[in-house]
């Protein structure tokens, strides 16, 4: 009976994650302005449709920082409230 999950040797299975790795964070660019052929997204603050991606472009002082891009208009939505958050830009 015990045959049937005995099919994989767990000494044999990876871990799920690399533990030397060393972990890459995401730098946002400063541009002066959002690109003109960015598309602004309805309904959202700071997101802008940029080559089929969703962007988020933040003002902090006098320069833009962009978020990468993500698939869901929300997404950079979020990325941009915690960037504003994280700079304590005024709303």
């Amino acid at each position: 009976m015990l045959q049937e999950f005995a099919l994989v040797n767990p000494s044999l299975m990876k871990p799920l994650r690399q533990q030397n790795r060393q972990v890459i964070s995401y730098v946002p660019r400063v541009e002066p302005a959002p690109p003109d052929h960015a598309l602004k997204v309805d309904g959202f603050r700071d997101v802008w449709m940029l080559r089929g991606k969703y962007v988020a472009f933040v003002l902090i002082g006098e320069h833009f920082r962009r978020s990468p891009a993500f698939t869901v208009p929300e997404s950079a939505q979020r990325w941009a409230m915690q960037t504003r958050q994280d700079e304590e830009v005024e709303e």
